[in-house]
């Protein structure tokens, strides 16, 4: 006979509805007012929570921003992966892969960039950029299943180009001198240096 799941405690449902307050309120001033304009203070008082309680779910801001965008990011590589199933072309595949990211990094054009610095440059110990540097992985290994339908890209190959577009991707949505570009432009731009890397 199945054990029945324990009921959750009354701690556990408080920090989880603290919790999910403050990632609302940050989804929230986050898409507002870009994450350089919001300070913890702001997030905490929209939560109602103290700024200590807050530290005590993210130690940064960087790390509220993680928490927010790795939700969002997940959601893109999903809709990517789904979107690549059917395209037949190999390079349309990796570029509907791709598309949603980019979209999705765009939205907010300064959380995108900085989610993209925090993810590169923060601790990969702490969980969230963890969970960041596993959504990398996970695109980059979406696209490499794609390049591998062409038969002449060995395993190890479609890997290293995956890894290759997946910078390709990062330093075109990132790059200072693209801040103005839309996001076809950028696209256009990823699409001919990945042209590049396919077999001929």
């Amino acid at each position: 006979m199945p054990v029945a799941p324990r009921p959750v405690g009354r701690r556990e449902r408080n920090k989880q509805e603290k919790f999910d307050r403050i990632v609302a309120a940050a989804t929230e001033l986050f898409a507002e007012h870009g994450v350089d304009e919001v300070t913890t203070q702001q997030i905490a008082d929209k939560a109602d929570i103290g700024t200590g309680t807050l530290f005590l779910y993210a130690k940064t801001k960087g790390e509220l921003l993680l928490l927010v965008q790795n939700a969002k990011y997940v959601e893109a590589l999903e809709q990517g992966r789904a979107d690549a199933e059917t395209v037949p072309s190999v390079l349309d595949a990796v570029m509907a892969i791709v598309r949603p990211i980019v979209e999705c990094n765009r939205t907010q054009i300064d959380n995108g960039r900085t989610y993209l610095r925090e993810m590169v440059f923060g601790d990969p110990e702490e969980p969230r950029h963890g969970a960041a540097l596993a959504i990398v992985a996970q695109a980059e290994e979406a696209i490499a299943a794609a390049l591998r339908r062409d038969e002449r890209v060995t395993e190890g190959d479609a890997a290293t180009r995956a890894h290759i577009v997946s910078a390709v991707m990062f330093l075109s949505t990132a790059a200072s001198v693209n801040i103005g570009l839309s996001v076809e432009e950028i696209l256009q731009d990823i699409r001919r240096q990945v042209d590049v890397l396919l077999p001929r």
